[in-house]
């Protein structure tokens, strides 16, 4: 691990409500942004905008073109992260895609608390489409409890009778809030950065004293048929390993097509390391031919409609 990466980890551990006398809130958000945050790459131009009455962060790379368009949902607990702290990230995932993305700055716990998130994405992906994007032309992606909760708001969107997009990208998704995965105890020592205590801090700050196996708190226990193709990736020294692998899984028997990469000896999120990791670009570029592969076939699929008429 370099300097920089170490200086990062140690200023992402700080900001884990841990301890007897754990951060506050603000200086949970404050060291999260401090070890994860990175800026949008130099050639990605960012903009503020709204989406679905919240604040959201439009990023548009050079090589974006064509009507596509990638809804991001950040990761952090559903307590800590923003737009901005994934903006890297995000912009990383969009110029490798040529995909304009909007990064949506939902609410977040303890102050707006499940179901406050589930409401945000589903308003921001409503808007979307109201305002007149294909939805064959949409992919969602999203990191740690932003994959969780891409994965819920697909489910509210079906329930509200909305079409869905093209296909979904998950890296180290968090879908099981009851926190029953074998790998949340059997990972704890190889997981760099998290424990089950840590994990379960952050499920009673959003869920609180409400139901944890709610389908639109932990989708895994939702009926997942009918959500588009699913790209799920994941390191095997993750405490969050077997959510992704159940994820799987149940999206498998729910007759959605689904692909799961696990990557040996990498941790949460590894993504983020990008420009400093091979694996976390290789993993990058993987998912947005995913991406745009989907996208690109619901085109063709179009098209042939089209014709047959």
């Amino acid at each position: 691990m370099s300097r920089q990466q170490r200086d990062a980890l140690d200023a992402l551990l700080r900001s884990i409500p841990r301890g007897e006398t754990p951060p506050s809130i603000d200086e949970q958000r404050s060291g999260f942004a401090a070890g994860v945050g990175r800026p949008a790459p130099d050639d990605v131009v960012t903009r503020g905008t709204v989406l679905g009455g919240r604040p959201t962060l439009e990023l548009e790379p050079p090589t974006a073109s064509g009507p596509g368009r990638l809804l991001y949902l950040h990761g952090g607990g559903y307590v800590i992260g923003s737009p901005d702290t994934h903006a890297g990230l995000v912009g990383e995932l969009a110029r490798r895609a040529g995909l304009r993305a909007l990064s949506v700055d939902y609410r977040l716990a303890p102050e707006h608390p499940f179901p406050a998130a589930v409401d945000d994405g589903l308003a921001a992906y409503r808007e979307l489409l109201a305002t007149g994007t294909d939805p064959r032309d949409v992919v969602v992606a999203g990191d740690s409890a932003g994959g969780g909760l891409s994965i819920a708001m697909l489910l509210a969107a079906r329930e509200a009778g909305l079409p869905q997009p093209a296909a979904v990208v998950l890296f180290s998704p968090w879908v099981d809030l009851t926190l029953a995965g074998a790998s949340m105890r059997s990972k704890e020592d190889a997981d760099p950065i998290f424990t089950e205590a840590d994990i379960r801090a952050y499920a009673d700050l959003y869920v609180g004293t409400g139901d944890r196996a709610h389908p639109l708190a932990s989708p895994l226990f939702g009926d997942l048929a009918g959500l588009p193709p699913l790209f799920v990736q994941v390191g095997a020294n993750e405490v969050l390993l077997d959510d992704s692998v159940r994820l799987a899984g149940r999206a498998g028997a729910d007759d959605v097509e689904v692909t799961l990469e696990v990557l040996p000896g990498l941790p949460h999120v590894f993504q983020h390391h990008y420009g400093r990791l091979e694996e976390a670009d290789a993993a990058l570029d993987r998912a947005a031919r995913f991406l745009t592969g989907h996208l690109d076939a619901g085109r063709r699929a179009s098209d042939r409609l089209e014709s047959v008429r």
